[in-house]
């Protein structure tokens, strides 16, 4: 029997059809845009995300030539949330993570909670990337809304409801809202309470692999099923892609570069730690059972890069389209195999941790008449990669023993990036077989729930391979060393102007 695994990101969709083996049968998917109505603000029209990813399997299943499929479960963006009336219809646009609006619903959190009981309870650092503060905003700002609202949902939840009619939401991802106890394993009653939000309003918490429900008979006919499949709970995206790559066991680490880039490490029980805390690295429930993971975020990553793609980059794109080829190796293709001596302070949705400076901006410094574009683009992917290797310095502060990175995401497809991921943090990278991991990772939840994988790890475990292996180069290593010690200079010394800017 074949597998779905059902990945909605920040800026597309995908949908990935997997034989038992994890071997990749066929997928597809789409692109959609993120809304930026007023500065700060990041929304998405959860509708329009539903019809393109109902296309993408639509699509799936008629490239397959195969509608036989077990079981679907979902790989999912995190922290989203939106209002829905009584029949699962939006009341107002998703607001994402990347939305920063929320920062006075912070500090009221502060003041009522105090940030280090809320990551003490939640694993979450006060930010404006969770749910709870969002939730805030609305009944702040949009108290009709907050009344009118039969339930509060986030995108993994949203879909299931709109695919089963039960509006149930994994473990995992709920962890992720800075409204769920970590200790107690289910919805926090103080900060509900603190709220004001009836535990009814939100969707059931479910561990991942957990059935949900047949998919409806009539939306699984419209869209190309032999059989309504099983519907299974999956979880966040970064936790999904973490379990794919082989995170089933603690110590094991990974780098995501999708829209943003996110290193995950799995944990045996929630560290909370004070130095955890210090670093804004958030702790929740992992979909590998028992299991946990820390995570540090940087939210530009290849969204930054796509960015510069879309708005320099016009020929290029006209290329690839004309020449079966992708824009970004052509855009790399005059780059020099040495650093660029540019730097990218990739802030262009504030910084993500360990700062978490929502004022903060974007910049490009160093820039003379004989900078090319590919020098641009490739400082880019040095400035992102300069983002990383703070965080983990930081996670090794923390006594967080790290020997390789496991490469997930579009980021993995490219040597160049994944050799200067080595070269800059001087720690060895690793690329599996599949990189389409999230989609993978949800996959096996979905036959775990579907009955057709007894065990997970087990599963994950069998059918890992880590084909290539990037190892720091001495050279390249040394070089870099010193335009890191010149990178780390700059946002502190930035901020100050940057937090005049409006």
């Amino acid at each position: 029997m074949n597998l779905i695994g059902l990945d909605i990101g920040t800026t597309s969709c995908k949908a990935v059809l997997f034989n038992e083996d994890g071997t990749i049968l066929a997928k597809a998917g789409r692109e959609f845009f993120v809304d930026f109505p007023h500065t700060g603000w990041a929304e998405q029209n959860a509708e329009k995300v539903w019809q393109l990813a109902q296309e993408s399997l639509r699509e799936l299943l008629t490239m397959a030539g195969n509608s036989d499929v077990a079981g679907i479960s979902l790989s999912v963006q995190g922290e989203a949330v939106m209002p829905v009336d009584e029949n699962g219809r939006a009341l107002r646009p998703m607001m994402l993570g990347m939305d920063t609006r929320t920062g006075s619903q912070n500090e009221w959190l502060s003041l009522h909670l105090g940030a280090a009981h809320l990551f003490e309870l939640t694993g979450m650092p006060v930010h404006t990337i969770n749910t709870l503060p969002k939730l805030l905003w609305i009944k702040d700002n949009e108290p009709e809304i907050w009344q009118q609202a039969s339930r509060f949902v986030l995108f993994e939840d949203y879909l299931m409801l709109m695919m089963t009619g039960t509006a149930a939401i994994s473990t995992c991802l709920a962890s992720r809202t800075q409204l769920y106890d970590l200790q107690q394993g289910d919805w926090s009653h103080e900060i509900l309470g603190t709220l004001g939000l009836d535990p009814a309003r939100l969707s059931l918490p479910l561990e991942a692999g957990t059935p949900v429900g047949k998919m409806k008979a009539d939306l699984a006919r419209e869209l190309g099923f032999k059989d309504p499949p099983l519907v299974v709970c999956g979880g966040h995206d970064q936790s999904c892609g973490a379990l794919g790559v082989g995170l089933t066991h603690t110590g094991l680490a990974e780098v995501s570069t999708g829209t943003a880039e996110v290193v995950e490490v799995a944990l045996d029980s929630p560290a909370v730690n004070r130095r955890l805390f210090e670093g804004n690295i958030s702790v929740y429930k992992h979909t590998a059972p028992g299991l946990y993971v820390a995570m540090t975020l940087n939210h530009s990553g290849g969204m930054l890069l796509r960015w510069f793609r879309d708005t320099f980059c016009q020929n290029e794109i006209s290329a690839a389209r004309s020449g079966d080829t992708d824009a970004y190796d052509l855009i790399l293709a005059g780059a020099s195999p040495k650093p660029t001596g540019l730097y990218v302070l990739p802030h262009f949705a504030g910084s993500g941790t360990p700062t978490f400076d929502t004022a903060s901006k974007g910049a490009f410094l160093g820039m003379t008449f004989s900078t090319s574009k590919a020098d641009l683009a490739k400082a880019i992917l040095e400035g992102l990669t300069y983002e990383l290797r703070i965080n983990l310095d930081l996670l090794r502060s923390a006594s967080v023993t790290i020997d390789s990175l496991r490469a997930i995401g579009g980021g993995a497809k490219s040597d160049l990036w994944l050799q200067l991921k080595a070269d800059i943090t001087g720690i060895p990278v690793l690329r599996p077989r599949v990189t389409e991991a999230a989609a993978w990772g949800a996959a096996v939840l979905a036959g775990y729930g579907a009955g057709i994988f007894p065990d997970i790890i087990t599963e994950i475990d069998q059918r890992v391979v880590l084909e290539k292996r990037y190892d720091p180069d001495p050279r390249q290593q040394d070089r870099y060393q010193k335009n890191f010690e010149i990178y780390t200079q700059i946002y502190p010394t930035l901020a100050p102007l940057l937090h005049q800017m409006s």
